[in-house]
């Protein structure tokens, strides 16, 4: 459900109350909690990561992790998958390909499952991020907790706790507050008086988080930098000209359009995966992996095209005067492809994925007369985060801040992409639902009652 839909007395006046200030420290506990569980979850999975890429091949035998490894572990990771998405409660989270977020409302007891299917996807090398099962994670353990606390709370306190656990989990992400905020908000489609209502509950959660961030590391030496996303090291653009801005023009009209068959495609793979999940789902791993051993034949490594893209992110830019205009297009099919069949057949988040092939789709554009490699990715990670999330002010705060190196000339290119890929999006969403619905738009179903701290439109 939507904040918005909420009804709410006056809101403004709400905050004034005893009760609201209640509610801050409950949301700031909250956060605690959340904030703990989704470390947990971000320090396992690259530890599961190394430990089956690298650790295991050679504790059975082999002086190296053979070519072939990554078929069987990722066939083991559609079976667990599956498994989580039939057999547990919760169908193992939200479909990525419907968007971040666009499952029911996510219920404590669904947890287990969303875990499950979130550590075999992301674990185990399949093409998506922590998002949705980190989100998840703050949804449904806040909600835990104001079960503990009080079992009878009102929906709006639902509401609140639900989206306030989020963007203390999703702090853990982005490494901020603010971020993690503004993206958990606009999914939510919170606006008006409203807005303040949640903001305050929202920012105590995720300021938390990042202390819990900050603190755990430091005290443990453990981190979740395996998914913590810094601004790439861009050569600063110069001067935006015309050129530039006739590019980004264009880029955005193209990102979008391979966005939505990306997305489009995850759509199909997925109808054909609840019809025989047991089999399509060790399927679609074996041909993630395949599609990675054919980008290492060419020299590269592999998990170039496994994983998120979280941990090759920085490599890739430090590397991309060495990278051929041929090994990047090549990157950028294999993984698109990888990406569209994790989208339909796992679980999992799309942000980090749609970050990662900005990125590439940047660097290859830069060859473009006129165009730098910062004026690129800036134009072409706005276009693909913006048309896969369909949140445009999260999209302009996730590209601006990545590509600020480059200058705070990007920020305009990051806004004109931001726009048109949206745009477009939209429009060739609209088309395929009519075309779907024998020329008429497809209804749109209400929500299902209860808080859901994320709704997007992907």
């Amino acid at each position: 459900m939507k904040a918005a839909d909420v009804p709410s007395a006056d809101p403004a006046a709400m905050i004034l109350t005893p009760e609201y200030g209640r509610l801050l420290v409950l949301a700031g506990a909250v956060g605690l909690v959340t904030a703990l569980a989704a470390w947990c979850f971000l320090t396992l999975v690259p530890w599961i990561q190394d430990s089956v890429f690298e650790d295991l091949p050679v504790a059975i035998g082999f002086a190296e992790p053979p070519r072939w490894w990554p078929i069987p572990v990722l066939a083991a990771a559609g079976l667990i998958t599956a498994w989580a998405i039939v057999r547990l409660p919760g169908a193992g989270g939200s479909v990525p390909a419907e968007g971040l977020g666009s499952g029911p409302p996510t219920r404590p007891i669904d947890l287990p499952g969303i875990l499950l299917a979130g550590l075999a996807t992301l674990g185990l090398g399949l093409v998506l991020g922590p998002s949705a099962p980190v989100i998840a994670i703050g949804a449904g353990g806040g909600l835990f907790v104001l079960n503990q606390v009080k079992k009878e709370a009102p929906q709006q306190v639902h509401m609140v706790i639900a989206i306030a656990g989020s963007c203390a989990s999703f702090s853990l992400v982005f490494r901020s507050a603010l971020i993690s905020t503004v993206i958990i908000l606009e999914g939510a489609a919170v606006g008006g008086p409203m807005l303040t209502f949640l903001l305050l509950p929202c920012l105590l959660a995720a300021g938390v988080g990042s202390v819990v961030y900050l603190g755990l590391g430091s005290l443990s030496g453990l981190s979740v930098d395996a998914y913590a996303v810094y601004p790439l090291e861009l050569s600063p653009m110069g001067n935006l000209t015309l050129v530039q801005v006739g590019w980004t023009v264009v880029l955005a009209l193209i990102t979008a359009a391979v966005a939505c068959a990306v997305t489009e495609g995850g759509l199909r793979v997925h109808r054909v995966a609840v019809a025989r999940p047991f089999i399509v789902t060790p399927l679609a791993g074996v041909v993630v992996a395949v599609l990675a051993i054919l980008f290492g034949l060419t020299g590269q490594k592999d998990d170039a095209v496994l994983f998120s893209g979280s941990g090759a992110l920085v490599p890739l830019v430090d590397q991309a005067a060495t990278l051929s205009v041929g090994t990047l297009a090549l990157l950028l099919l294999l993984k698109g492809v990888a990406w569209s069949i994790s989208m339909g057949s796992f679980r999992g988040g799309p942000v980090f994925p749609a970050i990662f092939m900005g990125t590439v789709g940047g660097l290859l554009a830069s060859h473009l007369p006129g165009l730098p490699d910062g004026a690129a990715v800036a134009a072409v990670m706005a276009a693909s985060v913006t048309a896969i999330l369909r949140l445009p002010l999260s999209s302009v705060v996730i590209a601006a801040g990545l590509t600020a190196p480059a200058g705070p000339e990007t920020l305009t290119l990051v806004v004109i992409s931001v726009v048109i890929a949206y745009f477009t999006a939209g429009r060739i969403a609209d088309r395929r639902g009519r075309s779907r619905d024998g020329g008429e738009s497809a209804p749109v179903e209400e929500a299902p009652a209860g808080p859901h701290p994320v709704t997007t439109s992907t």
